[in-house]
């Protein structure tokens, strides 16, 4: 009598392959899409940075400040919403197994980047933004291996790694270079990738 822990004959090893083979293609085709995601986030991060080592490091004048400010709030609300069509948008078609895992690697990042913050602030009682600021990249470079390794797209993995290394190199410095070497680690762990992605979502 057959059971339910019966596998049937004709799905063996070599068909079990192929349908996750199949599955990854399928998310892939999904991160290709999501490019446009890496790009804009890749994007407001890197401006965000880049304006505060600017804004730090040089004097600028008020109206000139103001724009930075007016700008980067911009563009972040600009990101947020269309973030949250794009994810609703997508929300409404068949979802993979692959592409939920990733998503709770996000949200798990975020949650444990504000945990990290309080954490730091409870036991130094004091906001050490130095110490916090690596940590901080060492989280994000994390994630991003994670999403290559789990997608097999080398270009994100390497950002990843990229990433991890720029966290370390930026706890020998003060605050402005980290953020400087922040800057240029989102561009090449999602800004380059982002663009490359969408570029081959046509392919």
């Amino acid at each position: 009598m057959e059971t339910l822990n019966t596998v049937p004959e004709s799905f063996d090893e070599s068909k079990s392959l192929q349908v996750i083979r199949e599955m990854i293609g399928v998310s892939q085709k999904k991160l290709q899409n999501d490019g446009i995601l890496f790009i804009l986030w890749g994007w407001l991060m890197f401006y965000n940075y880049i304006s505060s080592y600017f804004l730090r490091e040089f004097v600028l004048t008020y109206p000139i400040k103001k724009t930075f400010d007016y700008a980067g709030f911009v563009i972040a609300i600009f990101a947020i919403g269309f973030s949250l069509f794009y994810i609703l948008k997508q929300s409404k078609k068949v979802q993979t197994y692959i592409g939920i895992s990733l998503r709770y690697v996000w949200i798990s990042l975020i949650g444990c980047l504000i945990l990290t913050s309080l954490i730091i602030h409870n036991i130094l009682h004091v906001a050490n933004f130095e110490l916090q600021h690596p940590i901080f990249m060492m989280f994000i470079a994390f994630a991003t291996i994670v999403t290559g390794g789990i997608m097999r797209y080398k270009l994100t993995l390497i950002g990843g790694v990229a990433f991890a290394i720029l966290a370390y190199v930026s706890s020998y410095f003060k605050l402005p270079e980290q953020i400087l070497l922040e800057a240029a680690a989102w561009l090449i762990a999602f800004i380059i990738p982002g663009h490359i992605l969408y570029a081959q979502r046509k392919k």
